[in-house]
């Protein structure tokens, strides 16, 4: 849909109604996606705020509305309005969802009101759906997978059978006696909608209603994230099944869980063959990557594909260099035909040279008539975001070596101009030099950035990575080594310390670090392959020895006891 398809008048604006789905982000609509994309005003609980955020307009500022800590009353929504401009006299903070999705509707704003799930199983969603149509506004509705469905899925748990099992859908907490009777009496399969410390409650229910005791269920809590957990029982044995796993009683225990029960559900027999996310290979294991959120882009991707949470720690900070005017040269001579080449070595040589041109008001028109190499993908992406498309990317390595084993020798009779431009940092090694030299090129080596050791991490963070409260850390260079340990201290024995090669491997040793995982070459998507093998082994191990499947940070002295019930 065109932008326009969200534009509103004046007089009278308009709200999207938006299903966020069970919690993964990825389960966004493409649809969903795109009205967040034009919301001037967006309206969410706590819970769903972090899914639709990425999302929303660039620039948004976010205004919490219970920001006089006063008790909003039973019932009533935690709400986060994010602004996509100056909030205007119509749009007052207020914790009322209706009242606030109305005033700005009224204001000629765009809406968005995102809820869990789906919004045609929202009570306040339906409710603010018939506000805005007796005041004549105009509204729509993006649909969203709802909790009952997608949890499941996400849990190995097939709610119907090759027969068309009868599936009936249960919210615990507003089921009437009635509703207990009739899905008692049935034989199909249950889905219900409750919360971990009343689940057994839930159980009993079923039972009083007419369900034998060895029923079986699933319980799954945090559904579609990485704190997913699943529990397989019966209707009689689900409060001692909880009991044991030390779930219950719990601080936690008000967390919103969804039951399968069933006898054709599968939640018994095949689950072990069907539980698909949370068999992946670093399922829910925290890791550090030490890079900034920018470097650590496909890294952290890849990661999350495997199941991990990727906690991005930035060990060095980009500052321009001491002398601008090398740099300032090379530009100039870019424009006036100077070079043949330029080669950028890392994402940050692209933002350096970008804000160059910025600042001299070029943009990639420049690049014309001159050939761009780029040392991998990510920094060919930069570039392509830039409005460049690399001439030359690496075939094998990416790396400075890769680089040169596809670059061509100088040579006069095709190449008017024998000069490469290389802007880099100031601690860059000399290979990609050498080699171009040892080609017969003439090279421009310009600091185009220095590196210096970033602030240290909150100090929640520095624990985390003292004590074992991570699974994981990546290094991707002997300089994250140094700085990590410098910055934050060194990381905890339990955990599992990944290095992109020999060097980065030696300088962990250095300081006293066990290497357990080396990429097979140096590329940051292999050193995340290489991490999932190996956690891939370690839970095959763990299954094979009837042992049950823990993250690292598990096995620190004390952390069972500390540990989160999901």
């Amino acid at each position: 849909m065109s932008p326009t398809a969200f534009s509103a008048g004046p007089e009278h604006g308009h709200v999207t109604f938006l299903g966020a789905g069970p919690g993964d982000p990825g389960l966004l609509t493409l649809r969903a996606v795109e009205a967040l994309a034009h919301a001037d005003v967006l309206v969410a609980e706590h819970e769903v705020l972090d899914v639709v955020r990425p999302h929303a307009r660039q620039g948004a500022a976010e205004v919490p509305t219970d920001s006089d800590g006063s008790d909003p009353g039973p019932g009533t929504p935690q709400l986060t309005v994010v602004d996509g401009s100056s909030a205007p006299a119509g749009v007052p903070v207020v914790r009322d969802a209706a009242h606030l999705v109305m005033e700005a509707a009224r204001a000629g704003r765009r809406v968005v009101r995102a809820v869990t799930g789906d919004p045609g199983l929202d009570t306040y969603a339906a409710e603010e759906m018939l506000a805005c149509a007796s005041a004549g506004v105009p509204f729509e509705v993006v649909p969203g997978i709802a909790n009952a469905v997608g949890v499941p899925a996400y849990a190995g748990v097939p709610l119907r059978d090759a027969e068309g099992t009868d599936v009936r859908f249960v919210d615990a907490r507003t089921a009437s006696e009635r509703c207990w009777t009739e899905v008692g009496a049935s034989d199909g399969t249950v889905v219900v909608s409750t919360t971990l410390d009343s689940v057994a409650a839930a159980a009993g229910e079923l039972v009083s209603a007419g369900r034998k005791p060895d029923t079986p269920l699933t319980v799954t809590v945090a559904g579609t994230t990485t704190r997913q957990r699943t529990w397989t029982a019966t209707l009689g044995t689900v409060a001692q099944t909880l009991k044991q796993a030390k779930v219950l009683p719990s601080p936690e225990g008000g967390r919103p869980v969804i039951a399968v029960v069933g006898e054709r559900s599968a939640a018994a027999a095949r689950r072990d063959q069907l539980s698909w996310f949370e068999s992946k290979p670093l399922f829910g294991w925290k890791v550090l990557v030490p890079r900034t959120k920018e470097q650590a882009a496909s890294l952290s991707d890849r990661l999350r594909s495997y199941g991990a949470v990727p906690h991005e720690v930035p060990t060095i900070a980009v500052e321009p260099p001491r002398t601008p005017q090398q740099m300032e040269r090379a530009v100039k001579g870019l424009v006036t035909g100077r070079y043949e080449w330029i080669a950028f070595t890392s994402v940050n040589a692209v933002k350096a040279v970008r804000e160059k041109f910025e600042e001299y008001g070029l943009d990639a028109r420049a690049f014309a008539g001159i050939k761009v190499a780029a040392v991998g993908e990510q920094t060919a992406q930069a570039l392509i975001a830039f409005g460049v498309k690399p001439d030359l990317v690496p075939s094998g390595e990416q790396s400075a070596a890769g680089l040169l084993d596809d670059w061509p020798p100088y040579d006069p009779v095709f190449d008017p101009i024998d000069r490469v431009f290389l802007p880099r940092a100031d601690i860059a090694t000399e290979t990609l030099v050498a080699g171009l030299i040892e080609l017969g090129w003439e090279v421009d080596d310009v600091t185009a950035y220095r590196t210096v050791r970033a602030s240290p991490p909150p100090a929640a963070t520095r624990e985390a990575i003292k004590g074992g409260g991570f699974d994981a850390v990546m290094f991707t260079s002997s300089s994250t080594v140094r700085n990590l340990v410098g910055i934050a201290g060194k990381p905890h024995n339990v955990t599992v310390i990944a290095c992109i090669g020999p060097a980065t491997a030696k300088t962990a040793e250095e300081h006293g670090l066990r290497v357990d995982v080396m990429a097979p070459e140096p590329s940051v998507l292999k050193l995340a392959e290489a991490l999932a093998d190996f956690g891939a082994r370690r839970r095959l191990a763990a299954l094979e020895a009837g042992d049950p499947v823990t993250r690292p940070s598990e096995r620190r002295p004390g952390a069972r006891r500390r540990r989160s019930t999901t």
